[in-house]
């Protein structure tokens, strides 16, 4: 899995805009985008702003999530030519969990069924 090694210092703040662009692109909201980042990470939408403006890493942002929702398990697929459900660091893990979360969102996927 190359470049996994830079996911926890990755600023969260300079990848949220890249989802809500891809969201948007397909004609889906940030609204959109923040319920599903809330859901799977715990955070409240003034939680979720809250990591943002403060430009939490990756490492910090999933550290101080409330609670990785209990269903994340159930997100299956390939981000990155890799299956998120084989990825054994449970931060890079969590980290592609939100980016098949992002990708479902941007192809048309219901919100029901996104939020497992």
């Amino acid at each position: 899995m190359k470049n996994d090694y830079r996911i926890p210092t990755i600023k969260f703040s300079k990848v949220y805009p890249l989802y809500v662009e891809k969201a948007e692109r397909k004609n889906r909201t940030r609204e959109e985008v923040d319920q599903v980042i809330c859901w799977l990470t715990g955070y409240t939408k003034a939680g979720l702003q809250r990591q943002i403006e403060k430009e939490s890493d990756f490492q910090t942002f999933f550290a101080e999530a409330p609670a990785i929702h209990p269903n994340s398990s159930l997100i299956k697929g390939v981000v990155c030519g890799v299956r998120v459900e084989e990825i054994e660091d449970p931060l890079v893990r969590n980290a592609r969990y939100l980016d098949k979360l992002i990708d479902e969102l941007a192809k048309g996927k219901a919100l029901e069924k996104i939020m497992r």
